[in-house]
């Protein structure tokens, strides 16, 4: 018997945890390390100029050309990537933002349209306004709870990219991915969805989307000390479209930083599920306290998009937002916040430790209009729940001044 991890199919039957421990590893019995080595580098060396024009032709199927063109390093975190979103095909780049920009620009032309949802992340929509406007692409952007029927008739002839982002950054809203794409699908456009809060939990692919995006950078890395980002695609023509753009664009993930990313996967299983418990814990007990008019997680029954969540997700990740009563003002809510002891000040999340970050002063509704109270949006870490949640009632206590 071969000592090589086993065929795709009795692979792929095994559990998610099994999978993650062994992706990206190519024996179970090869000697030497556990983790693959960081290779390093920028300038590749060639036996002969016939073999340097050779390779070149192939730079997009793992063959050695440059630094920027990726190692064994950035390839083994790809195919732990695409195990995880159920793909086939990862390109991975050196921030969440450049996994946002690389698929949109290479798919995009000017004269062409977007459509992106009104929750969509801040700087996706900064990249749609400047950028890609200033290059003649135009984006609408909708109600991320809209219909497949209301988003027909948003179509138009020169639509060539639905995104989406299920639950939304700030708001949570979820949409209804498989009957979206399937729109964007009839008119033969490519649908995208930043996939990051649903990592472990959705599977894109077996919904309907084109394109999966991950900032790596949150619960693959883990720990905070990262920044990196992945495209990952069911289809090899389309990787290739993407790929090559992320090359001509100088798109390149550090091997450091995907070896790190690497470490991280290994537990990043684990560490998800005590975080998932966790904030369901806390987001129960702050949809409980007076102050708060409604905590927006997709996980909880009484979320409009809990529906949505029950029948798409396998599970909940971290991040959760809440919203004030209406008669709390910014100071209050800022004032909240910094009495926090154990919560950061932070824009990201999916480590190890939590976060609160006020979110109405950043916040864009274009389409939906704005929150009906001040917002927090709460990402929770590895501590002991019963410290949190005596740090949230103390910070409470602070409301009032």
């Amino acid at each position: 018997m071969p000592d090589d991890i086993p065929p795709r199919d009795d692979h792929a039957a095994r559990g998610f945890s099994t999978r993650l421990t062994h992706a990206g590893r190519p024996s179970v019995r090869s000697h030497g390390f556990v983790n693959p080595p960081v290779h390093r580098g920028s300038t590749v060396l060639v036996p002969s100029c016939q073999d340097r024009l050779d390779n070149w032709g192939k730079r997009n199927e793992r063959v050695m050309t440059y630094g920027t063109a990726g190692s064994p390093t950035q390839w083994a975190l790809e195919d732990v990537v695409a195990e995880i979103e159920g793909g086939a095909h990862c390109t991975v780049v050196e921030t969440g933002l450049a996994a946002v920009t690389a698929p949109l620009m290479a798919c995009l032309r000017a004269g062409e349209r977007c459509l992106m949802p009104d929750s969509v992340y801040g700087p996706a929509r900064a990249l749609a306004d400047g950028l890609l406007a200033g290059w003649g692409i135009e984006t609408t952007y909708y109600d991320p709870t809209i219909s497949a029927a209301q988003l027909e008739a948003l179509w138009t002839p020169n639509t060539r990219v639905l995104y989406l982002e299920s639950p939304g950054s700030h708001t949570f809203e979820m949409q209804d991915v498989p009957a979206l794409c399937a729109v964007a699908r009839r008119h033969g456009a490519v649908s995208m969805i930043d996939n990051t809060w649903g990592i472990r939990h959705f599977q894109p692919f077996a919904h309907g989307c084109d394109v999966s995006i991950q900032a790596l950078t949150k619960y693959v890395g883990g720990h905070s000390d990262i920044l990196l980002g992945s495209i990952t695609t069911a289809d090899r023509e389309l990787h290739l479209k993407i790929r090559n753009a992320s090359l001509a664009m100088g798109h390149y993930a550090s091997p450091d930083d995907a070896w790190l990313a690497l470490r991280g996967a290994r537990t990043m299983a684990v560490r998800m599920a005590q975080q998932e418990g966790a904030a369901m814990e806390v987001a129960r007990w702050l949809q409980a306290r007076p102050e708060i008019l409604r905590v927006m997680h997709p996980a909880l029954p009484q979320d409009p998009g809990h529906a949505i969540w029950k029948r798409d997700f396998t599970g909940a990740c971290s991040l959760f937002g809440v919203v004030f009563q209406p008669d709390y003002t910014q100071e209050q809510v800022f004032r909240f916040v910094d009495n926090l002891k154990l919560f950061g000040i932070g824009a990201s999340w999916g480590g190890f430790e939590s976060l609160a970050l006020p979110t109405n002063a950043t916040l864009t509704r274009r389409v939906t209009g704005p929150l009906p109270g001040q917002a927090v949006r709460i990402h929770i870490g590895l501590e002991d729940v019963p410290d949190l949640l005596a740090d949230l009632e103390q910070g409470l206590g602070r409301l009032a001044g």
